[in-house]
C-alpha cells in the first residue's frame, strides 16, 4: 500500500490555497497598516515584529494601538484584546466538531493559525460538523495563504514605516481593506444583526476616553450574536 501524498501535494490543500486567494490583497493591505501603525505609534521595532508574528491578530492590535498610543491602564488595554478576540471561543466550540480526535499539540498550532476569513470558508466547504480525512490539509492550504498575506505586508510596513508617508492614505487604505474582509465574513442574518449593533454601539459610545467604544461595540456585537444562534436553535 502506497504512502499517502505530502500534506501540501493533497487536493484539498490546493483547495485551501485557492479558496484564501480572494482574501489575500485585503489581508495583505490590512497588515501593512498594521505595521505601519504601530511603529508611527511609538512602538520600536523589534518589539513590533514580536507583536506581528507572536500575537498575530489583526483585530486586536489595531485596537489595542491607540491604547497604548494614550498611555491607558494595562488593565483596559487587556481586556480590550480579550474583548476583541472573544469570537475566538465561538470558533474553537466550532472547530471541535472537526479536530477534537487530533494530538492537543497539533490543535494548538492549528489555533494560532486560526481565522475569521478561513473559519467562514471552511464552514462553506464542509457544512457538517463531523471530522474528514481532507479537512486538515484544507486547513493549512488556507491558513498558510492567510498567514503570509498578513505577515509579509505587515512586516514590510515595520521596516519601511519611516519611508511611507502618511499623505499616502494608508489609513483610509486600510478601512477599505478591512471593510472587505468584513463583507466576506457577513453570511447570516445573526452576523449581519451583530455587525449593525455594533457600528451604532460604536457611534452612541464614542464619547468615552481610551476608546472603550470599541470595547463597548465588541461586547455589544458578541452578545447580539450569541442572542440570534441562541433562538435560531429554539424548536
Amino acid at each position: 500500500m502506497s504512502a499517502p501524498p505530502a500534506l501540501w501535494a493533497q487536493p484539498s490543500f490546493r483547495l485551501g490555497v485557492q479558496d484564501m486567494l480572494a482574501t489575500g490583497v485585503g489581508i495583505g493591505a490590512w497588515g501593512l497598516v498594521t505595521g505601519v501603525a504601530m511603529v508611527k505609534g511609538g512602538i520600536a521595532l523589534p518589539w513590533a515584529l514580536a507583536m506581528s508574528l507572536l500575537v498575530y491578530a489583526g483585530s486586536a492590535q489595531l485596537a489595542v494601538l491607540p491604547l497604548l498610543v494614550v498611555g491607558a491602564p494595562l488593565w483596559v488595554v487587556w481586556l480590550t484584546a480579550a474583548c476583541v478576540n472573544l469570537r475566538f471561543v465561538i470558533f474553537s466550540a466550532m472547530w471541535r466538531h472537526y479536530f477534537g480526535h487530533l494530538p492537543r499539540r497539533q490543535r494548538l498550532w492549528m489555533g494560532y493559525f486560526s481565522g475569521d476569513v478561513i473559519f467562514v470558508s471552511f464552514l462553506k466547504r464542509f457544512p457538517t460538523p463531523r471530522p474528514a480525512p481532507e479537512q486538515v490539509p484544507y486547513f493549512w492550504g488556507a491558513a498558510s495563504v492567510n498567514w503570509l498575506a498578513w505577515q509579509l505586508p505587515s512586516i514590510a510596513g515595520i521596516v519601511l514605516a519611516e519611508a511611507i508617508p502618511l499623505s499616502w492614505g494608508l489609513g483610509f487604505a486600510g478601512v477599505l481593506a478591512v471593510l472587505g474582509v468584513l463583507l466576506s465574513l457577513l453570511s447570516d442574518r445573526a452576523t449581519w444583526l451583530a455587525t449593525g449593533v455594533a457600528a451604532t454601539a460604536a457611534v452612541a459610545a464614542f464619547a468615552l476616553p481610551l476608546k472603550l467604544n470599541i470595547l463597548v461595540a465588541v461586547a455589544a456585537a458578541v452578545a447580539t450574536g450569541l442572542v440570534v444562534q441562541a433562538l435560531e436553535r429554539r424548536p
